[in-house]
């Protein structure tokens, strides 16, 4: 938060006045040329002078500046302190820092509780251009710090905006609490904009994407709801909720409660995450222990940082091989068991952990194949054993399919993975005996021998067109890493496809090392969940790094502006391929097999999918809302001086941004 600011304050009144004064005197300054009654026309005539001019150009009047600049008049005092401040204190019990959010008349008194009664404090409001961002901003500050935000939206319309980023959070296992103006009654809203922004259910716009939403109808249903829904969210899996909020409720005065009871503040304790039964765990147990190639893949299992050291111990008990899918940081890409999917298709027993999609680890999926539609193929094992660890089957919705295809399991627990691994570990050692120690070290050795064969190969491919121009992903990302990785870094988002090279090559060993992906994939995640991920890494003191897409940029660049006013400091680092590609490999791949030529749009690139002719000069972009930037770069011998330049500046409490031109991935 910025330093109290010990100037003089005028009050609301006052400044209000202020507001007024200054309209009066520049209506009077700018009075049209109709200076006197007689010049004026009669009721229902028209000057025909003024009226042959352009609507644009005529000047304002001072009925026109009055309705813009000024106050309206006085109203009476409210008469009580108002419920929206009451919704505050409710707030401020659960310490939730900041509020990012795009303002609106429907959450108004809510608003303006936040900034005057609750001293802007706990929560913070930060300031956003657009509610997808501000969700973003949630999204990415949740996964760096393990603590959830509140976004406020405007009724119908502020939630459809945000509902792309609600989705991402619903599919990442994202908590995050999306409050929603709403003006509920009919007979006392205001007509025309207003009634068009509410609706009778506006949750009902996300409900299929939330854990859970409530229309509270009185300030203590409202206590109860926030309570609730803050448990609700941060109990595994972790998920958005959504709360309407009436005008009305915000806007009136506090009311003695039913039955003469004075309003309360429900007390929050944390819900334990559900543990996998202990049958099922000995079970599991059994089976790694008896296998012969026991493999692990984990998805979301890293809740916390713990869950590192403890997916490590397990892994290092059985000498299995992790495959690590990179939603979040699971476990440390310098470890010896660290190996690619690949693995999976050699595995006797596979235990999976938080899996999205556990039907793509033993399966391959051809998109158009020899029949022009797609094709499945089974990759792993026919005898293999399969273990599932996850709560994410709980909330499971009938619309959306982000729950991927049905894979059956031979132990199936319903439960959540870090909160599990404990009692599985326990279990295997009780499972080991001295005949499979032998057969387990020897285990060990091969997978040391694995990684370093694979190690080199990939820093191989990383050398291949290093001189490049455009730059290659390899070497866009790798030397960001050379100038960043003495500090203590978080890459806070990845997107587009840059080849995995930070994943493959960074030294990934601490939770915040990676962020993770957006969940849903939905184009726009990147930059807003960078800031989001940047602000969170502010107060923690990292350094906050993102290679940041073009296409994503550009759906959701008022969010830099945010960065700026907010003094986020954030690294931002542009894979800037001038193209959506992998919509370019889509078509061209069609064309291929429809045995057409592809129409490549001649200099502007393959139609509909290129971000070219004219190029976005996004450094340019970046300066007019307040970050230093630099570009472009196309040069990689320019690229490291460019790094530790904008690195500088990122430390000094600023954001900063390098438009790179790149390879296509």
């Amino acid at each position: 938060m910025s330093p109290k600011d010990e100037s003089p304050k005028a009050n609301r009144r006052q400044f209000l006045g202020g507001v007024i004064a200054a309209g009066a005197a520049t209506a009077s300054a700018i009075t049209p040329r109709i200076s006197n009654a007689a010049d004026a026309p009669a009721a229902g005539e028209h000057n025909h002078a003024e009226h042959e001019r352009a609507p644009a150009a005529l000047p304002p009047n001072g009925q026109t500046i009055a309705a813009e600049t000024m106050a309206p008049p006085p109203l009476p005092r409210l008469g009580g302190r108002a419920g929206s401040d009451f919704m505050v204190d409710v707030i401020k019990t659960l310490g939730i820092k900041y509020l990012p959010a795009n303002c609106a008349s429907s959450f108004r008194a809510i608003h303006e509780s936040l900034i005057n009664y609750g001293g802007n404090t706990m929560p913070e409001y930060v300031s956003c251009m657009h509610e997808e961002s501000a969700a973003g901003m949630a999204h990415g500050y949740f996964k760096a710090t393990g603590k959830p935000l509140i976004t406020l939206c405007h009724g119908t319309v502020g939630l459809m905006h945000a509902t792309m980023g609600v989705y991402n959070a619903f599919c990442d296992h994202v908590p995050m609490i999306i409050m929603g103006g709403n003006d509920a009654d009919a007979a006392t809203r205001p007509p025309g904009v207003p009634t068009i922004h509410s609706a009778q259910d506006i949750n009902a716009i996300v409900r299929e994407f939330t854990k859970w939403d409530d229309t509270p109808t009185s300030l203590q249903h409202f206590a109860q709801s926030f309570v609730r829904g803050y448990k609700i969210a941060m109990t595994p899996p972790y998920g958005p909720v959504a709360i309407s909020l009436d005008a009305g409720l915000q806007q009136e005065p506090i009311k003695p409660h039913h039955a003469g009871e004075a309003l309360y503040i429900p007390k929050y304790v944390p819900t334990s995450p559900p543990q996998g039964d202990s049958g099922a765990v000995k079970e599991a147990a059994r089976i790694l222990v008896d296998a012969n190639n026991p493999v692990i893949v984990a998805d979301r299992a890293a809740r916390t940082p713990a869950a590192i050291g403890l997916l490590v111990e397990l892994a290092e008990l059985l000498q299995a091989r992790v495959v690590d899918l990179g939603n979040r940081m699971n476990f440390p890409n310098t470890h010896y068991l660290t190996s690619p999917p690949g693995v999976t298709n050699a595995a006797d027993a596979i235990l999976g952990l938080e899996m999205t999609d556990f039907w793509a680890t033993i399966n391959a999926y051809t998109d158009n194949g020899q029949h022009g539609i797609g094709e499945n193929n089974r990759k792993a094992r026919p005898d293999v054993r399969l273990i599932s660890i996850g709560a994410a089957t709980v909330p499971t919705r009938a619309n959306y399919q982000q729950f991927q295809r049905f894979q059956y399991v031979d132990v199936d627990m319903a439960a959540d993975a870090e909160a599990t691994l404990p009692a599985l570990i326990e279990a295997v050692k009780s499972a080991l005996n001295s005949a499979r120690k032998d057969a387990i070290v020897k285990r060990g050795e091969a997978a040391r021998k694995a990684y370093a064969e694979y190690m080199a190969r990939t820093r191989q491919e990383a050398a291949l067109a290093w001189d490049a121009s455009p730059i290659s992903t390899a070497r866009l990302c790798m030397e960001t890493y050379a100038q960043i990785k003495h500090m203590d870094w978080s890459l806070v988002a990845s997107e587009g496809n840059v080849s995995n090279w930070p994943q493959r090559l960074w030294a990934m060993e601490k939770h915040h090392h990676s962020l993770g992906r957006s969940g849903g994939y939905g184009v726009g995640y990147g930059a807003p969940a960078s800031v989001g991920g940047a602000l969170g890494n502010r107060d923690l003191g990292r350094f906050s790094v993102s290679i940041q897409s073009d296409g994503d940029l550009m759906f959701a660049p008022g969010v830099l502006w945010t960065a700026a006013k907010h003094k986020i400091p954030l690294l931002s680092v542009m894979h800037n391929n001038r193209a959506y590609h992998q919509e370019v490999m889509h078509v061209q791949r069609l064309a291929n097999f429809r045995d057409r030529p592809s129409n490549n749009g001649g200099d502007s690139g393959p139609i509909g999918t290129s971000i070219m002719n004219p190029d976005i000069e996004y450094h340019e972009l970046a300066k007019s809302m307040g970050w230093w930037a630099k570009g472009p770069i196309k040069d990689p011998a320019q690229l490291a001086p460019a790094l530790k330049e904008a690195i500088e500046v990122v430390k000094s409490g600023h954001p900063a941004l390098l438009n790179v031109w790149t390879q296509p991935r």
